[in-house]
């Protein structure tokens, strides 16, 4: 089967063991946002301080990727993983010291916000270097981008679940040093992987013009998924306390991730005609269904049916907008890309919750979900104008010079 020769072909290029230290390595990326608001409102017992001490750190990863990632290209993932992966280490070992030594917030800020800017980027990073072993291949470079959509998902689910069980049987400190260990380790061992690509020859420096409409459109595409992800995230903890069944909220997340790892897999076995821009209509189109399913929910059983199908959407309309923008953008300024994108993700999905708690607050435990179905049904008509804007841009490739580019790498 082609699709079965493409994954085996995607995963000779890196390795089997690289993907390991992949996965381990991107972890800590999902476990330090409700890791260090977890620690710091058990250590000083104010939710109002553990939930400024995340809501920094995330923000710090959003505004920070796109930095580390233009490094990345720009000087080698190499030595930049290196030196991310060590200031991440003592950032997070930092705020673990400052929140149990009770230090001013503004020193637990600061630690936050050095979490943030300094994750290693494990993950866009892993997209860009599949991309660029893939040398143009079509049908690897898209096996790629759904297995690493996979493990994306693998780590979103299980981070906070392992955040969430360590505090709960060992210690809220337990699992912030696990994840100082995992970058420390894994994600230093990803940097210093032979596959990792140098970076862009100095004559290619600046000369690659990274926001263009369609990767704006991409950016905002992102975005919109962040809100539904935040929302959703909102929606199913408020549904599932007003049920009487608190508990089932972290079993619904995974549901949602399993979902959508299922799905990113199976992303890989479509046909080659039906192309990337028809691909993201009909996963928008899709989001947006599931979503419709949500605010009437009244029961667990409907809200795992309706969060099941929404997650079904989630992995494919990720991997096409990653394979869109590798289409878009210059070849030399990859890594930065798909950490922007990531970052849009982030930031989004912070705004998303807010958003969504707010309704709750006001409207009930399944109003969030309004939200949802705002963000998606805005997706779908930017899915439109987006296949539109790379239709031309396929047709006029003196635009774009990605092709070009491509070659130089």
């Amino acid at each position: 089967m082609a699709a079965v020769r493409s994954f085996r072909t995607a995963v000779r290029l890196t390795g089997r063991r690289v993907q390991v230290w992949s996965l381990l390595g991107r972890l800590p990326a999902a476990m330090c946002p409700i890791g260090s608001l977890l620690l710091v409102t058990h250590d000083s017992g104010s939710v109002w301080r553990g939930s400024a001490v995340a809501g920094v750190l995330a923000v710090g990863q959003g505004l920070g990727g796109p930095l580390v990632g233009r490094l990345a290209d720009r000087r080698g993932q190499r030595p930049v993983g290196l030196a991310a992966a060590a200031v991440n280490t003592l950032a997070i070992l930092a705020l673990v010291a400052a929140s149990g030594a009770g230090l001013p917030l503004a020193v637990q800020l600061a630690a936050a916000a050095l979490i943030g800017v300094s994750v290693p980027l494990v993950g866009p990073l892993s997209r860009s270097r599949w991309v660029w072993l893939a040398r143009g291949d079509r049908p690897t470079t898209v096996a790629a981008l759904s297995l690493d959509g996979t493990v994306d998902e693998i780590s979103f689910t299980a981070g906070p679940a392992v955040i969430g069980l360590l505090a709960t049987l060992v210690d809220p400190a337990a699992g912030l040093l696990l994840a100082a260990a995992l970058v420390g380790g894994a994600a230093t061992l990803f940097a210093l992987h032979p596959t990792a690509p140098p970076g862009a020859a100095p004559r290619t420096h600046g000369g690659g013009r990274l926001l263009n409409p369609a990767f704006g459109l991409l950016l905002a595409g992102m975005a919109l998924l962040g809100v539904c992800f935040g929302s959703v995230q909102v929606g199913v903890t408020s549904t599932t306390e007003a049920l009487g069944h608190p508990g089932a909220a972290g079993l619904l997340y995974g549901l949602i991730g399993g979902a959508s790892s299922c799905a990113g897999v199976a992303t890989a076995a479509l046909p080659a005609r039906i192309g990337l821009p028809l691909r993201l209509k009909s996963g928008t189109l899709l989001l947006f269904g599931a979503s419709l399913l949500l605010p009437g929910v009244d029961g667990l059983t409907s809200l795992a049916v309706g969060t099941a199908c929404l997650g079904v959407a989630v992995a494919p309309q990720m991997i096409t907008m990653f394979g869109l923008a590798e289409r878009t953008v210059p070849a030399e300024r990859l890594g930065e890309a798909m950490a922007a994108l990531v970052s849009s993700i982030t930031l989004a999905q912070s705004a998303g919750t807010l958003a969504a708690g707010w309704v709750a607050d006001r409207h009930g435990p399944t109003a969030p979900f309004t939200v949802t179905c705002g963000a998606a049904g805005a997706a779908v008509l930017l899915a439109l104008a987006t296949a539109t804007e790379h239709r031309y841009r396929r047709r006029t490739p003196d635009r774009v010079g990605p092709a070009k580019l491509r070659q130089t790498v």
